[in-house]
């Protein structure tokens, strides 16, 4: 394990025509295609096996064996749906990488078509991020102009289209399956599993869905070799990823390192809290994953040891919150957040929302009781786990967690009738961040 940072996808971020298609080319663009264009498409699904990628959208799931479960010879159309519906609270990896290196992920999606015997793709991206849907649609163009895309690519007979296809905001857009249906026209709303969508997806078909980051991986597994990529990271989480730290953080942004890098080892990358004050509480994964303390400072941030240590690496969105911050304010803020885009299909999630939200108010207010606690975690209890998907089972995470880690300062919210912290002592921070810059 190493604190060096691992620049491979964000190599090229600094250069000004790096989302150009010449830019792109000029660091060794789309040679990996040709390499794997080259190889048999089992082949190809063979080396991302080995090379151990796994998803880089929150769950973790390996990529390869995904890609192994379209069925082959099926005399059904295949389909690949790049997930770029990033709207998880500190999520902030996919948007900078469309707009920096756009191409990594269409050489991606070409190679990742290839070996699943797809000839459409669909990239899914929130409607709000405007300058990142033009960026990327150039970019697309840019590769019909050169014939990456269209009819028989490099000469091999491969033919691919892909579609850059805007949502409407809807976080629950971002589970796979209501991403599916939102793509075919219908109101977002997650299906049934099974059938898993490798099985029945887009339009009955069978259809792979990864993260941004997943595909945009592919290339430099291609061209470095499986090996080189298994070498990076821990045992079972192997290679590298973008993390995001934001919040009370001397130097907030994106940091490419290995799967395997401590929180502390970050902070010292990112230059620290900031000045004269202390971690109290961040979030490895952003809001869906559990509060960890100071005293998970030293944790190897990969799927395993996040989740020894109670919580999970998904996103690995960090958001990082000093002494000034208010344990139960945060959990508030994104409790009502999942609350107000739960879609309503089940009744544990639309229902138990609306209650932790209504009994968090009455907390943070100082109105709360030592029942409202014990109602928290009877409610928190019947949602996890009996949702229709996984939105359900992030709603009660920022809660319980506070309630685990800061039950004391929870009861003082009692005892002083209202917050006792200041809620400018934190904000103010994050103006004067944003001023400076």
């Amino acid at each position: 394990m190493t604190d060096t940072l691992t620049p491979i996808l964000s190599v090229n971020w600094d250069e000004h025509d790096a989302y150009r298609l010449e830019g792109y080319k000029r660091g060794g663009g789309y040679e990996a295609l040709d390499k794997a264009l080259a190889m048999q498409p089992d082949d190809v699904i063979a080396t991302v096996k080995n090379a151990g990628l796994r998803g880089r959208g929150g769950a973790g799931f390996p990529t390869g064996m995904k890609w192994s479960f379209i069925p082959q010879g099926d005399g059904k159309p295949h389909y690949l749906t790049v997930n770029a519906d990033e709207s998880e609270p500190g999520a902030c990896k996919d948007m900078p990488l469309l707009m920096a290196n756009p191409h990594v992920l269409i050489e991606g999606i070409i190679i990742t078509c290839y070996a699943i015997r797809s000839s459409h793709a669909f990239i899914y991206i929130r409607g709000e991020v405007l300058h990142v849907i033009r960026r990327l649609q150039l970019a697309v163009a840019e590769a019909y102009e050169a014939g990456f895309l269209g009819q028989d690519i490099r000469g091999s007979g491969f033919d691919l289209d892909i579609v850059v296809h805007p949502g409407a905001g809807a976080y629950i857009c971002g589970e796979e399956t209501a991403l599916l249906t939102s793509l075919e026209g219908y109101r977002g709303l997650p299906r049934n599993k099974p059938p898993f969508p490798a099985v029945e997806g887009l339009y009955a078909s069978p259809t792979v869905v990864n993260n941004v980051e997943t595909i945009a991986s592919v290339p430099e597994i291609i061209t470095k070799g499986a090996d080189w990529f298994a070498a990076l990271g821990t045992e079972k989480s192997n290679g590298h990823g973008i993390f995001s730290l934001s919040g009370h953080v001397a130097n907030p942004g994106q940091f490419e390192a290995p799967l395997g890098i401590t929180l502390r080892e970050l902070l010292d990358l990112a230059g620290g809290i900031r000045p004269g004050h202390r971690l109290k509480f961040w979030t490895p994964g952003g809001s869906s994953s559990s509060f960890l303390t100071d005293e998970h400072l030293d944790v190897p941030l990969d799927y395993e040891q996040v989740g020894a240590a109670g919580s999970m690496l998904g996103t690995r969105s960090l958001q990082i919150f000093d002494e000034t911050t208010c344990s139960l304010r945060a959990a508030l803020r994104w409790t009502e957040f999942y609350q107000h885009e739960s879609c309503g299909k089940c009744t544990p999630c639309r229902e138990g929302s609306y209650w932790l939200v209504r009994a968090i108010e009455r907390l943070e207010n100082g109105k709360g009781t030592d029942e409202d606690l014990d109602m928290i975690l009877d409610v928190s209890g019947n949602i996890m786990g009996r949702a229709f998907c996984a939105l359900g089972d992030s709603v009660p995470v920022p809660i319980t967690s506070a309630i685990k880690y800061f039950r004391d300062e929870i009861i003082q919210h009692q005892k002083e009738g209202g917050c006792p912290f200041d809620p400018a002592a934190s904000t103010a921070w994050a103006d004067s961040a944003g001023a400076d810059r």
